[in-house]
């Protein structure tokens, strides 16, 4: 059987430096070669991300399959009709898919609930036999064991950094994370170390990117991988809670050790109590200073995220904010507007009172839009601010004032906060 995998993006019709953010992008892509790594060989996979190539609607095979986040769902649904038009079945899935289903399956042959991996071989015998169902969905979260590695021949691109996975889940519970609400999204799970280890010789990229939600979850497993990792000569970047980065000296070493050269913390919000009305128990604001000087004088630099828009932010948060990414020596700041994404706790309250002011999901990007009514500020007055703090701490004399004093790292922040103007 011949399948297509497609990563679609946001537009086709972009202005010159989004086109080229898309091409650069260090969130490199990973689903489309994990999908065609659980693929049996028997079958023909082809692959295609949209932010490197076009696709070719007159190809000719046996299925379609597309995987989608929320802002790019308008963009599969137009992909997947286009195909179906074609007599060709469609197979749509990602964190949209998942969320709306019902919505889905109005584009879709099928739909994929969740995970792939425990509903592939079945999805594709189905097909094969004429006897696809409407949806798929695992009865039990995917055991990481047996996942085989990605198959990264079939992405094709620039590609200078790669996407790879150690674990799923995160038991955090923060009302606005797509992640931990997922189906099965807080069910912690590990891959055996010597598989990531022998996936992770294989990629031919320098610089790798870990998809894990976090890898501060299970100390004791990252320490473990980390060590493992010493020898494989590889730099990465990698999602980490502040709390046990803030305690755990060995942790830190052993990332320094393993190449680590970035650690990506969701700080979220300089107030205690927009923290805890968010749920986010490894944050505590006081922290932060130490958190982050630990992980400088192990030689590795900090991204730091925070989102604007909370129930508890007023038209302050701004300034404080900004000054506050100062004070705390973050090195890359990452700033976005809350967004509620359908199937999180905070679509459902927001939707619940009344407040989300559109469902064209297009404008669920974190960035260029504001999709709900927040509490004390205009929408506009959210983007505004949203967008002065990425120009102040962005600029040129902002970056220059916060990364000089991490001179191993100057050049690599400096790029990547440039990014983040995009």
């Amino acid at each position: 059987m011949k399948i297509l995998l497609i990563e679609p993006t946001i537009s086709t019709d972009q202005k010159y430096h989004r086109k080229l953010s898309n091409r650069l992008n260090i969130y490199p892509p990973l689903t489309l070669a994990q999908l065609a790594g659980i693929t049996p060989s028997s079958h023909e996979v082809e692959a295609i991300s949209e932010r490197y190539q076009k696709i070719d609607f007159h190809w000719e095979g046996d299925v379609v399959c597309i995987s989608c986040l929320t802002p790019v769902a308008p963009r599969a649904y137009e992909i997947a009709d286009v195909f179906r038009t074609n007599n060709i079945p469609v197979i749509l899935g990602g964190w949209h898919p998942s969320a709306l289903p019902e919505e889905a399956k109005q584009h879709a042959d099928a739909v994929v609930i969740g995970e792939a991996e425990g509903v592939w071989k079945k999805l594709l015998t189905d097909i094969e036999h004429g006897e696809l169902k409407p949806f798929y969905k695992n009865d039990t979260p995917v055991d990481l064991h047996d996942v085989p590695s990605a198959n990264r021949t079939v992405n094709r691109g620039i590609g200078f950094i790669a996407g790879v996975q150690a674990s799923r889940g995160c038991p955090m519970g923060c009302e606005f994370c797509g992640v931990t609400n997922s189906s099965d999204g807080r069910v912690f799970r590990k891959r055996h170390i010597k598989n990531v280890i022998e996936e992770i010789q294989e990629i031919r990229q320098k610089y790798l990117y870990f998809y894990d939600p976090s890898l501060t979850i299970d100390p004791t497993y990252t320490k473990q991988l980390f060590h493992a990792m010493k020898h494989v000569h590889k730099k990465f970047i990698c999602f980490g809670n502040a709390d046990v980065l803030q305690k755990d000296k060995e942790l830190l070493q052993a990332a320094s050790d393993a190449g680590c050269q970035k650690w990506f913390i969701g700080f979220e919000s300089i107030s205690q109590d927009t923290i805890n009305a968010l749920g986010k128990r490894s944050n505590k604001v006081e922290q932060y200073t130490s958190s982050i000087k630990e992980i400088h004088d192990h030689g590795m630099a900090v991204i730091g995220a925070f989102i604007f828009g909370f129930d508890t932010d007023t038209k302050n948060v701004f300034n404080t904010t900004a000054q506050m990414i100062y004070d705390l020596r973050i090195d890359i700041a990452e700033c976005t507007v809350l967004t509620p994404y359908p199937g999180t706790p905070l679509f459902n309250r927001l939707h619940r009172e009344g407040r989300i002011l559109t469902k064209d999901w297009s404008k669920y990007t974190e960035h260029n839009n504001v999709v709900f009514q927040p509490k004390h500020m205009t929408p506009d007055e959210l983007l505004n601010g949203t967008k002065q703090v990425k120009q102040k701490v962005n600029s040129l004399s902002g970056i220059l004032r916060r990364s000089l004093h991490n001179k191993q790292f100057f050049m690599h922040n400096m790029f990547d906060n440039i990014f983040q103007t995009f």
